[in-house]
This record gives structure tokens, C-alpha cells and sequence, in this order.
């Protein structure tokens, strides 16, 4: 397991500097290199989660630990899928090295996992955490796109076409693609809810338990149901949608790691961190 997170953090880290090449050289061999390198640690990471999950006999989100491995492969997923589909290069010098600090992070991490209950095998819990990951990693991708869409807009606005303008796609393929990544994301995420609210009856007799994350889970849900709602409405596009991406993205991340960390509930116990 060991050797293999090292192999995994390697892999991520020589994506990383093809990225930063490609960005600098904008040669297309340092960013089909970088792909590859990023594929081949994808499926070492796969590796990982699935000795793990043999050995456990359970989905390896037990502790923070786990977490953090199965968050770095669901974003190296849905990645690999995206760039396949919106062939948007550059978004690799955003996903490479989130992937390499994630993977260091859970290497730095002790793995305190413990045997797990009998519902801790549900099909429910399962299902919950499956979509909920896939989504947040869609959401993470929307929030890279959001970032690339603010610098390249601001590039355009100073009239001023140098390093960037070169090497950004068009705003309109940012906010494309940002938006059929935040579809996508805000999909699974609602699927992640609704399966969660149903294990939550099943493990803890209740649908809704006002247990923090619950509370802040729901409120990303809603910062991005209101950023769709106001997308097909009102017609938010360019830079309003990017600003959102990224702020529900944060939100996400203090939902991640805030409230196990700052605050108690199902959740942080449940998860051990």
C-alpha cells in the first residue's frame, strides 16, 4: 500500500512539471506526456482503493486517511473523463497538482481504520458516498475552469494579449464546459443527498438529524441550485457563474474539512478523523 502511494505521488508530480512545461512551451508532447503520466497514476491510485477495499470488505472511507485517497481519484476520474470530452488541455496545470497535494496529504495522514459496523456495508452508504465524491470532483473541475475563466476575461478586459491570451481557451468553451461540469456535479450531489438522507434513517432511525454537515451540505446544494436556477432564468454567464463555481466550491471544502475538524456531529465521528 505504501509503495504504491509513493508510486501514485511520483506519477502526479511528473504530470504536474509536463503541465507546467506545456503552459510554458505550449508544446502538445508535453501535454499528451503530462496526460499520460496523470493516467498512469490514476490507475495506480485505483490500485490503492481497490486493496483496500479487499481488505476491509468495505468502501475505504473510514478516516480521513481513506477520504482523502478515494476525494484525489473521483477528481482524477471525472478529469480524465472531461478532458476526453471538452478537450480543454490546460486544465491539467489545475488537476495535477491538486491531485499531488491530496495524495501527499493522505500519505502524511496515520490510517486509523478500525473494523467497521454492519452499516458501514450498506447499500445505501455506498451509494451515498459514491455520488456524493463524483460530484464534489465535477464541482472541483467547475471551480479550476471558474478560475481560468476570471484570469483569461481579465486578460481580455486590459486588452492585453500576452502570456495568458496565448495559452487560455476561448471564454465561451470555459464557460461551456464549466457549466456542463457544474450540471453534472450538482446531479450526483443531489443524488448523494437523497441517498444520504435515506441511510440516515437506516443507520440512525431519523431522515434528518440537523447533524452539521447535513446543514452545510445542504447549503452547497442550494448556492449551486440558485447559480442554475439564475443560469437558465436570468441568463448568468461569464464571470458572475465563475465567481459562483468558485465560492460553492469553498464551500465545499469547508463542508470537507471545517466542519469534521471545527465541529461535532454523525459525521466526524462516524468518520474518525
Amino acid at each position: 500500500m505504501d509503495s504504491l502511494i509513493i508510486i501514485t505521488i511520483i506519477f502526479y508530480l511528473l504530470s504536474t512539471a509536463g503541465y507546467v512545461a506545456y503552459l510554458f512551451a505550449q508544446k502538445n508532447y508535453f501535454q499528451k506526456t503530462a496526460y499520460c503520466l496523470l493516467v498512469a497514476g490514476f490507475l495506480c491510485h485505483f490500485a490503492i482503493i481497490i486493496s483496500s477495499f479487499i481488505k476491509a470488505g468495505h468502501i475505504p472511507a473510514q478516516n480521513l486517511h481513506e477520504t482523502l485517497i478515494l476525494v484525489g481519484w473521483s477528481i482524477a476520474c471525472v478529469f480524465i473523463i472531461f478532458q476526453n470530452k471538452f478537450k480543454v488541455k490546460i486544465i491539467g496545470i489545475y488537476i495535477a497538482p491538486l491531485l499531488f497535494f491530496l495524495m501527499i496529504l493522505a500519505a502524511a495522514t496515520p490510517d486509523k481504520s478500525m473494523p467497521a459496523t454492519g452499516i458501514f456495508k450498506s447499500f445505501w452508504l455506498f451509494s451515498h458516498i459514491a455520488a456524493i465524491f463524483i460530484g464534489e470532483a465535477a464541482l472541483a473541475l467547475a471551480c479550476g475552469i471558474g478560475i481560468l475563466y476570471l484570469i483569461q476575461e481579465r486578460t481580455i478586459k486590459n486588452k492585453k494579449r500576452g502570456f495568458f491570451y496565448r495559452r487560455l481557451p476561448s471564454l465561451d468553451l470555459l464557460d461551456s464546459s464549466g457549466y456542463a461540469c457544474i450540471i453534472a456535479g450538482f446531479s450526483m450531489l443531489t443524488l448523494g443527498l437523497i441517498t444520504g438522507i435515506v441511510y440516515a434513517k437506516y443507520a440512525w432511525g431519523r431522515f434528518w438529524s440537523w447533524d452539521p454537515k447535513e446543514v452545510w451540505s445542504g447549503i452547497t446544494w442550494l448556492i449551486y441550485a440558485a447559480l442554475l436556477h439564475e443560469r437558465l432564468t436570468v441568463g448568468w454567464r461569464g464571470k458572475k457563474a465563475a465567481i459562483m463555481a468558485i465560492i460553492g466550491f469553498a464551500v465545499i471544502l469547508f463542508t470537507f474539512f471545517g466542519v469534521n475538524f471545527f465541529l461535532q456531529g454523525h459525521h466526524g465521528d462516524f468518520t474518525r478523523w
